[in-house]
């Protein structure tokens, strides 16, 4: 086996993907399938999702006269996007691996067994009904509010046929001080023409915050932010990663791939913490475990992994993971399925391969 990182296209992995919200079909052991039923176990694939946040600053057209007309001392001085990176995660999605493909044999006198499987042959359960694979849920942010005027229309005929930029500050200024002293008088009841009940009043106000906001903007220049997640797969060898580098990120270009040096990279260890001992086994010992995994149920048993991510000498990620390509394999004997009267009934973890629960 290759034990060096994978990493796959995001493209080529939707189908690994999709097997996050699916909903498992049902097999059942009969008489014109041999009684059999064939099955995946799946490899670990790490999808870790990027929150990146993309802020666009725009320099406003009077941005020279924002301290002279109103007193603002940091107009934005040039327009920019900075991508900021906010959030690591990871989810684990089980990749149906075609190299592990297995038969459950039954017997023909059994009590009507049944397998469930994902629609890519990821075993779900054995004689027990398997319930919906939920998709993970997303935490969506809220971008921060946007000024959606168009701070030209508003311009007066005045403001637009003034004769140099200084006076067409000049005269915007004007205007934005009147719209202040008109919410003034409304907050105050000291307005000639009052809004006639409370709606009205909001009404009014939100207008005049919103075209204020829109005039201000002229001169102190405007900030979109906006919220971006990216997913990007990897599917990890046998041995441990050791600060490696998959993905980097840049403020100005935001992600890049681990060959773009124009970011600065993102570090990646996943440390295999229950390591199984190299057996060198006898002939006469491997023959009867290839015996022993030539009938009954195979099944995954993962291994548990340290995940660290970091960058800028930051942790962004630290947490305990399931890795199948760490662990081992185990059987279930046939026998077990054999029962006339009281069927076993096992749950697997789809994503894993690995036993959850085995009720009688």
């Amino acid at each position: 086996m290759n034990t060096k990182i994978k990493i796959i296209t995001i493209a080529l992995l939707l189908l690994g993907a999709s097997l996050q919200a699916q909903m498992p079909i049902r097999h059942n052991a009969l008489e014109s399938n041999r009684y059999g039923v064939v099955y995946n176990l799946p490899l670990t694939q790490l999808n870790f999702e990027l929150e990146i946040s993309k802020t666009t600053y725009k320099r406003g057209e009077f941005y020279q006269y924002a301290k002279q007309y109103l007193n603002i001392d940091n107009p934005i001085m040039e327009d920019k996007v900075v991508y900021n990176l906010e959030e690591v995660s990871v989810h684990n999605v089980g990749l149906p691996n075609k190299h592990n493909s297995y038969l459950i044999e039954f017997k023909s006198n059994s009590v009507e067994p049944f397998v469930y499987l994902t629609e890519d042959g990821l075993i779900c359960s054995i004689n027990h009904e398997a319930p919906i694979i939920e998709k993970a849920k997303k935490i969506e942010r809220t971008a921060k509010r946007t000024n959606t005027i168009n701070p030209q229309s508003l311009l007066t005929e005045e403001i637009l046929l003034a004769g140099s930029r200084a006076k067409q500050a000049e005269l915007i200024a004007k205007q934005i001080f009147a719209l202040r002293l008109s919410r003034t008088d409304i907050l105050t009841g000291e307005a000639e023409n009052m809004p006639p009940d409370g709606q009205a009043y909001q009404l009014v106000i939100d207008q005049i915050n919103m075209q204020e906001e829109a005039l201000v903007q002229l001169f102190s220049g405007s900030v979109k932010t906006e919220y971006i997640t990216s997913t990007v797969p990897i599917i990890p060898g046998t041995d441990d990663i050791d600060r490696e580098v998959h993905f980097r990120f840049s403020e100005k270009l935001g992600q890049l791939s681990a060959d773009d040096l124009a970011g600065e990279p993102i570090y990646l260890s996943l440390i295999n913490k229950t390591p199984q001992p190299e057996i060198v086994l006898s002939e006469r010992d491997q023959r009867r475990l290839e015996k022993k995994f030539s009938e009954g149920v195979i099944y995954n048993i993962p291994s548990k992994a340290q995940l660290i991510v970091t960058f800028q000498n930051k942790t962004l990620l630290n947490t305990e993971v399931d890795v199948v390509q760490y662990g081992s394999q185990d059987v279930l004997t046939r026998q077990m399925f054999d029962s006339r009267k009281q069927p076993i009934k096992v749950e697997f973890y789809p994503h894993l391969g690995a036993i959850k629960q085995i009720t009688q």
